[in-house]
Parts: structure tokens; C-alpha cells; sequence
């Protein structure tokens, strides 16, 4: 695999294979409106090959951080217009991230009561809200019957998607949130066909893709996934149960022919990616980075060892809007700087230069 040649995703054309993590930046409006800073951030690293939006909620009980932006409301849509508009007038590709918080987020984050899961077992730890950090609050368990309206949230949102302009969606079942806690055991005790055995917790994320497939496309839709990440409290530490949830998620949405599968996961040569690739049958994404930051050796041994389709990378691409240019060119690279990952304005944001020449 060339990290620098085309390559198709569903209905995608990509001109490279470096791929833009979904990467939190809360600095859209308060009411979930992406702002001009948002417009700006997102162009001038439109010659990834693909660029996947920072997590948007599809409904204000998915809201996970202050912040965040949404595809709930017309305004929001026309916001993300702005943002989709500009990446194509550079001429590149951008797809939502479309994420529902599940259990992650609080009232004093959403302004509402309810938070939602699979069961009502709440997150360890605090959550920062617009009042300060807070313990996670202990989620009201979703009934059967109420399962249908968390689909028809994640269809609406997708569609909103389109509407805004988005090239497609990738629906975010990785790291905790709500489609994570279906499948992880430790956030899913459910007694009903939606939890017990790998084929019931893997039964709601195959609905859920399954529904925003027939609504864009299957060529427009894509899923992330991030088995063994253990991170906020979805726990995955059963080998044998990961292999058979996961093999039974990607055999259950395989058929559906969707444009790509993301998977984040520290070990891409190993046998459960290897094998989870097998599974899905179409396009993969390996994203090797969170704990630590994807180097180009990173991306290059990942293409060398033909362990995936495409490279995700996340913090590299937020201080170097020009990531392309300059790894195929062997630039230096600007370091991030941590400290203003989610803080407001402009600074660590969109003032990290461009390679001049």
C-alpha cells in the first residue's frame, strides 16, 4: 500500500490514503452550531484524503461535551454547510462522525435529565460540564420498546448529515460511547435479545447500521470500532468474548457492502484485526494511535505490512494542516500542543503554519 495513492471507499474517491481522525476540538457554539473558526479548521486540512468531522450528536441526550456540535437542528445543518462547502472548494472529502454519548456526558452538559444506556451502570469517574467536572450520573437502562427511537436518532442525524453536505457518515461504535456500551459486557447486562451472549450485544449496533445504510447508502456509511481500547468504562478484557462479539457485529453488517471499517487498536498485524478485517470484507482503516501519537514510521509500517487500507491519524493532523505535503515531502512536522485541545479560540486551533517554501 502507498500512503500517497488514490483509493475508493464506497462511493468515496480518496486522492491519498491518510485519513483525519475524528478529533474532540469544542469550538463550536454553545447551541451546537459550528462557528467560522470550525469553517477554517476544517479547510485548511482538506487535502487529507478523507477527513472524519469530530464526534456530532444526533440528538440533544447524544450531546457527550460542552461545545460539541450537533446535527439536531436546522441551524446546526447550516453550520456544518459552511464546513462541507469549504472542504470541497479545496477540493477535498469530508464524512460526520456521528456519535451519540450514550452514558458519557451529563445534564449539566445537555441541559436535560435524561442520560442513556444500555444498563444503569454509570461511568467512573467526572465529567467536565458547563458548571464544572461532576460525577457521571447513573444512566436510566433503555427499554426494549424504546430502543426503536435511539435507531430512528441515528438515522435522522445521518440523514441531516447529507443534508448539510457531507460526503457520509462514520457512526462512532468506538471508545465508550452509546454503540460501545451495547457491546462491551461491562456496560451491557441487559437480560433481554439485546445483551448475554456476543450475538445479543452486538444485535443493536448491526440495527443501527444497518437502518443508516438503507436511509444514504452503503456506499456513504462507514463504522468505527475499538475492541480491547478499554477506555470509559466499556471493558473488554475476555479475548474470546471480543473475537466473538466483533465476529458477529462485521458478519452481521458484512453483507451490507458498507464504504469502510475503521478500527483504532494498538496491535493492527495481530490476529483480531487481521481477522476482524476478514470478517468485514471491504475497505479498513487502522488508526494504531491514542496512547500515542501515529508517526509517519507508524503509517508507513502499516502500509509496508499491508495490515489495512488507509491510515487514520489524529494529533499530527491537528498541528499540521499540511500533513500530506509534508510527509510525502519528509518536512518537519509542528509539535501539538496538548494544552489547547479543547479550549476556545483561535490559538492551537487554526494558527499552526503551513510549510512555506
Amino acid at each position: 500500500m502507498d500512503l500517497f495513492s488514490p483509493i475508493t471507499l464506497g462511493d468515496l474517491k480518496l486522492s491519498n490514503r491518510l485519513v483525519m481522525a475524528p478529533l474532540t476540538r469544542s469550538r463550536s457554539r454553545e447551541d451546537g452550531v459550528p462557528n467560522e473558526q470550525v469553517v477554517e479548521y476544517y479547510r485548511q486540512r482538506a487535502s487529507m484524503g478523507l477527513i472524519v468531522s469530530e464526534g456530532v450528536y444526533p440528538s440533544v441526550t447524544g450531546q457527550g461535551f460542552v461545545r460539541q456540535p450537533g446535527l439536531a437542528t436546522e441551524e446546526q445543518i447550516a453550520g456544518w454547510k459552511k464546513v462541507t462547502d469549504a472542504v470541497h472548494a479545496e477540493g477535498g472529502l469530508i464524512v460526520a462522525q456521528v456519535m451519540h454519548a450514550g452514558r458519557v456526558t451529563h445534564p449539566e452538559t445537555t441541559g436535560i435529565d435524561h442520560v442513556v444506556a444500555p444498563s444503569a451502570i454509570a461511568v467512573e469517574g467526572q465529567s467536565r460540564t458547563y458548571t464544572g467536572k461532576h460525577d457521571y450520573a447513573v444512566p436510566h437502562a433503555l427499554a426494549t420498546d424504546e430502543l426503536p427511537g435511539i435507531i430512528e436518532e441515528f438515522v435522522r442525524g445521518s440523514r441531516n448529515a447529507i443534508a448539510a453536505g457531507f460526503d457520509g457518515v462514520e457512526l462512532h461504535g468506538a471508545n465508550g460511547y452509546l454503540l460501545h456500551e451495547f457491546l462491551a459486557p461491562s456496560s451491557n447486562t441487559r437480560t433481554d435479545a439485546y445483551g448475554g451472549s456476543p450475538e445479543n450485544r452486538a444485535r443493536f449496533v448491526i440495527e443501527v447500521v444497518t437502518a443508516v445504510a438503507k436511509e444514504i447508502g452503503a456506499g456513504k456509511t462507514g463504522l468505527r470500532i475499538s475492541p480491547e481500547h478499554n477506555v470509559q468504562s466499556a471493558v473488554e478484557n475476555d479475548a474470546a468474548d471480543v473475537a466473538a462479539t466483533y465476529q458477529t457485529l462485521l458478519e452481521g453488517i458484512a453483507p451490507l457492502g458498507l464504504a469502510a471499517l475503521s478500527i483504532l487498536h494498538k496491535d493492527p498485524s495481530g490476529e483480531l484485526v487481521q481477522s476482524l478485517r476478514t470478517a468485514f470484507g471491504g475497505p479498513v482503516l487502522i488508526n494504531t494511535g491514542f496512547q500515542t501519537i501515529t508517526t509517519y514510521e507508524d503509517a508507513a509500517t502499516v502500509a509496508a505490512g499491508g495490515w489495512g487500507d488507509a491510515v487514520v491519524v489524529g494529533r499530527p493532523a491537528i498541528s499540521n494542516p499540511d500533513l500530506v505535503r509534508r510527509w510525502r515531502e519528509e518536512l518537519p512536522l509542528n509539535e501539538p500542543d496538548a494544552s489547547t485541545f479543547y479550549t476556545e479560540g483561535p490559538q492551537g486551533y487554526t494558527d499552526y503554519p503551513f510549510w512555506q517554501n
